[in-house]
């Protein structure tokens, strides 16, 4: 069987599916456009797409009995996909959830530290040679340790950021999901505007997708604190850029760490202007175990579909 994957994957993984399957892999770094998604429907009996490839509604009624059976996404979100639209078309959409929980999560502390102590400003004091030498009132931020975090989105990657903040800062969780959850750690479920309201440092973890995009407006940054931080590792538009932009530079809030952005890989110059904002280049998975991990777990998907079973992570 043939197998298009959109873009290239380590190395280990690429040898295990050209051992297995006619692979074709893009030669670009580019995601897949509304043409390119509509061609490989037509042409290619197994799919391994990953972050902005636009298997959208459109693509799918212009190939309303595609060739290809499976999307095996690279990675857990896929609001890239219409899985409505696929399954009426017979594709079955799969995802890679587990290998990318820890990762994510570490990035979200990376963020949370480097934007509390201000690393990011620092890191480019050192090395613009403008560090005079220690005072003690120089580049005085937050002392993260004690502090109240609100976790947006309590799945699984929600619920190991709360747990690094808890077992390892000694923080208080609160959190806003759509269901209560029972955690192995102390944990509140609050309504948004009350949890906004109470955190020190607000984590956004939720899927993306039209349930969440600008979920965290001007109404939402207005009822944070105003020493209060705003993370985002989840997907960039669930924050409204302009409005969070308007609130940073009105000091509505302190400041903002971001992994992920409303019109990737554009970042407005308001942004990229603010010391008070560190940004990150979508770094979530990006280490090689994991982006292994995530290639074996869509590769375990593609051999169940293509020997007739269902993918094991079917979503």
């Amino acid at each position: 069987m043939n197998m298009l994957i959109s873009r290239r994957l380590p190395e280990s993984v690429m040898a295990d599916a050209k051992a297995r399957f006619d692979v074709t892999c893009r030669d670009t770094t580019e995601p897949m456009d509304h043409g390119e998604c509509v061609a490989a429907l037509r042409a290619y009996d197994l799919i391994l797409p990953t972050l902005g490839d636009a298997f959208t509604a459109e693509a799918f009624a212009e190939v309303p009995e595609p060739r290809a059976k499976l999307l095996a996404n690279f990675g857990v979100g896929y609001n890239h996909i219409d899985v409505a639209a696929a399954r009426a078309a017979g594709v079955e959409v799969s995802n890679t959830p587990g290998a990318v929980t820890d990762a994510t999560a570490d990035i979200a502390m990376t963020l949370i530290l480097m934007a509390t102590r201000r690393a990011g400003e620092g890191e480019r004091l050192v090395r613009q040679g403008a560090w005079d030498g220690w005072h003690p009132v120089q580049m005085l931020g937050m002392h993260f340790s004690g502090k109240t975090v609100c976790v947006i989105g309590m799945g699984r990657i929600g619920q190991a950021i709360a747990k690094r903040c808890h077992f390892g800062f000694g923080c208080r969780i609160i959190y806003v999901n759509r269901s209560e959850k029972t955690t192995d750690f102390p944990a509140e479920q609050l309504p948004m505007e009350a949890a906004l309201a109470q955190a020190d440092v607000v984590v956004l973890a939720t899927p993306g997708g039209s349930e969440t995009r600008h979920l965290i407006g001007a109404p939402q940054l207005a009822a944070m604190q105003e020493h209060a931080i705003l993370v985002n590792i989840s997907r960039g538009d669930v924050i409204d850029e302009a409005a969070l932009i308007k609130a940073l530079q009105e000091a509505q809030i302190a400041g903002a760490g971001l992994d992920v952005y409303e019109q990737e890989p554009h970042v407005p110059e308001a942004l990229r202007a603010m010391e008070n904002v560190t940004l990150l280049p979508h770094l979530g998975t990006a280490a090689l175990e994991v982006r292994e991990d995530m290639g074996r777990m869509a590769l375990d998907n593609v051999i169940a579909v293509a020997e007739g079973r269902a993918a094991p992570n079917a979503v």
